[in-house]
């Protein structure tokens, strides 16, 4: 994408999120009182940031697996990576007449605020997972943006960055590809890396670089690392496994997969079968574990649970509305223990339903946000 067309879009975000802004200011402010929703009148909705991403294509299996559960209607709105498109496909399925329990994976944390004022003013709910302004909470918005869900990113930093600097050997050059700039997860993951290696002084992060959650971008983006710093390059890290996927394929191209580790998050299922086969000898040092289907389906229960009236977000405590979940760290050694989750999501749903969203193996609530930076 051209730099020139990629700012014109994100005027034109700018420009429709101001819009949004301005028809719900009046409702933003006013917290009146809403009866529950019957189920048949409801549409759950979950907004993912784009569908090449197997994070997200995990985050569309959990959401079709809770509709068929619950037997409501599920709207899925691919972004398309542009929160141009993300903000008018969701203000499109609002303007249907039914009313919307949503959960939105931001592209971009400016995101949040028109599309929790659009929600409200049409008296849906909405969970916003991952990205949002640090002080945008839902207790200040009233009871229609019902929470705001993540993993810590801090402690995924810190985890894959240990990871990595011990796979090298404490010593050596490493790289980094960051996601989104303007998203609070990537921040959070960046700056977690940046404080693991405070206890790693021979290790040197050369550079990082964006890639915007995508493959194709991690590829292109190690292709010019590699360009760049060549045969230094020890390790590799990312924020998200999907960067991490096209990194490997842009290090074996160049012929390094045996010279080369790398730390990312996610633990997706082309990484595990990196993970499993020990590929490079073993390049896949470590990662996180969490699951795109578990967070939106935790988002989607609870905004399903407010819209029926079996929540009432208001009385929640605070940890319930500003939410870190827990994260695990994965080596080969314990891969196993995290991914037998993987082989039976339709049972993980059904103790979803049963325990709710905040009690739920093998990710409850931890405690509460916002998180801080180290």
């Amino acid at each position: 994408m051209s730099p020139f067309r990629s700012v014109r879009r994100r005027l034109a975000a700018a420009g429709l999120a101001a819009a949004l802004m301005a028809m719900t200011a009046c409702s933003s402010t006013a917290t009146t009182a809403q009866q529950p929703i019957d189920k048949k009148d409801i549409v759950l909705v979950a907004s993912v940031i784009n569908t090449t991403n197997p994070y997200m294509a995990s985050m569309i299996e959990g959401a079709k697996a809770l509709s068929k559960k619950l037997d409501v209607p599920l709207e899925i709105v691919d972004s398309e990576g542009s929160s141009q498109t993300e903000i008018s496909k969701i203000q499109a399925i609002l303007a249907q007449g039914k009313k919307v329990a949503l959960m939105v994976n931001t592209v971009a944390s400016s995101d949040a605020p028109p599309i929790v004022n659009a929600v409200k003013a049409a008296g849906g709910y909405v969970t916003v997972w991952w990205n949002k302004p640090d002080n945008f909470e839902p207790w200040d918005q009233g009871d229609n943006f019902v929470a705001f869900q993540k993993h810590s990113g801090v402690e995924s930093g810190q985890c894959t960055a240990k990871a990595l600097a011990d796979s090298i050997g404490g010593k050596g050059n490493i790289v980094a590809l960051a996601g989104v700039l303007d998203s609070t997860t990537s921040q959070t993951r960046v700056a977690g890396l940046k404080d693991a290696l405070k206890a790693y002084p021979d290790v040197n992060l050369l550079d990082t670089r964006p890639a915007n959650w995508d493959p194709q971008l991690g590829l292109k983006e190690t292709q010019n690392l590699l360009a760049k710093y060549g045969d230094k390059i020890d390790g590799i890290w990312a924020a998200d496994d999907g960067m991490i996927i096209g990194a490997v394929q842009a290090v074996k191209d160049a012929g390094r997969i045996n010279d080369v580790k790398f730390a990312s998050d996610g633990l997706y299922p082309p990484v595990i079968d990196m993970m499993k086969s020990k590929m490079g000898g073993g390049a896949i040092a470590g990662e996180t574990f969490h699951r795109g289907f578990m967070a939106a389906a935790i988002g989607l229960y609870t905004s399903y649970l407010a819209a029926t009236g079996e929540i009432k977000p208001s009385e929640l405590p605070k940890e319930k509305r500003n939410s870190l979940f827990k994260l695990s760290c994965v080596t080969p050694d314990n891969l196993a223990d995290h991914t037998k989750y993987d082989g039976d999501i339709d049972g993980w749903m059904d103790t979803l339903i049963e325990k709710g969203p905040w009690d739920t193996e093998p990710v409850p609530l931890v405690s509460g946000g916002p998180e801080k930076l180290p």
